[in-house]
């Protein structure tokens, strides 16, 4: 009960961090209505990092409303200029996510010439260095799959009892088992609570920085959301949602393998299926670039989990 008591705290705590997708971080039109670029389908961010291009659409609607912004148009810099002190919006959010991931974008975005492999590149790096908490997770996840006769045991004993010294006994034999099996309860679901975090996180940065979804890979526009696309008969972007569902799918069933017997686990696994069908749903009216670092890092995932499962395989083996 704690632990999902501490599960639900730590959700309402991420939702009120990352607020930054209300609808007063949009400019409005006449009628008080999100403004909306016409050639993306893309809603058009209050308070951007740097200038758009001077030539583009974009620049003309920020010049058109450029009362609503907290930072006027001409103060800001051009992207290719932007650092960390280049200008101030309040909040924590922004200053350790937000403004780091699009500095970084930037930067290595101008030294390889495109910003969809560069937001990439960037979300894989991060999820490298990831990769010891990654493995801490999956080891408790197999401690949790060892322990589960015993767990079994406890909850059948303690089944017909709702007597608080019952529940207290039995939350004591638990905690018993799992310092036996060296398993924290939470540490398993880390990992995928992490991924909402950063996804709203790059989201944000690419949200924040017109120089990226000004861009284009493998010829789809960066800033162009899949429902604008499928609209004008783009239907090739179609393909971007499959995957999307497709690796989202793999990815957390990958990842949450092995704790589907555990209380809180399986809520979890209620959680993250509500997430991926957000998501899936989501991604028609998101940004191109977004899709792609989902993709990727989904991808990854599953390469990565399978790999930690064959090394942990080989060390049970060897007695490790």
């Amino acid at each position: 009960m704690k632990n999902n008591k501490l599960l639900a705290t730590v959700l309402a705590i991420l939702l009120i961090f990352v607020t930054g997708c209300g609808s007063d971080n949009y400019l409005k039109d006449e009628n008080g209505n999100i403004l909306v670029n016409e050639e993306t389908g893309q809603s058009v961010q209050k308070n951007i990092l740097c200038q758009p291009k001077k030539d583009g659409n974009l620049y003309k609607l920020y010049e058109q409303y450029n009362d609503q912004m907290n930072v006027k148009l001409g103060d800001l810099p051009t992207c290719e200029e932007f650092n960390l002190g280049s200008n101030e919006y309040n909040g924590l959010w922004q200053a350790l996510l937000v403004r780091p991931l699009a500095f970084l974008i930037l930067k290595l975005g101008f030294l390889i010439k495109n910003f969809g492999l560069s937001v990439m590149i960037i979300g894989l790096l991060i999820r490298i260095l990831l990769m010891p908490l990654n493995i801490k997770s999956m080891k408790a996840s197999e401690n949790m799959q060892k322990a589960q006769p015993e767990i079994m045991k406890i909850e059948k004993k303690y089944a017909n009892r709702t007597d608080s010294e019952a529940m207290m006994a039995k939350s004591q034999e638990t905690m018993m088992v799992y310092q036996k099996y060296k398993i924290n309860p939470v540490s398993g679901c880390l990992v995928a609570l992490l991924q909402i975090p950063l996804f709203f996180a790059f989201l944000s940065a690419i949200n924040d920085v017109p120089a990226i979804f000004e861009d284009s890979l493998f010829g789809m526009h960066l800033g162009m959301t899949p429902w604008k696309a499928l609209s004008q008969g783009e239907y090739s972007y179609i393909i971007l949602i499959f995957l999307i569902i497709a690796t989202t799918y793999y990815s957390f069933k990958n990842t949450m393998k092995g704790n589907q017997n555990n209380d809180m686990m399986k809520q979890m696994n209620y959680m993250l299926m509500f997430m991926i069908i957000s998501i899936s749903i989501a991604s028609f009216s998101l940004p191109t670039a977004i899709a792609f670092y989902w993709i990727v890092i989904n991808g990854f995932t599953v390469i990565q989990n399978t790999l930690i499962k064959k090394i942990l395989k080989k060390d049970k083996k060897e007695g490790k």
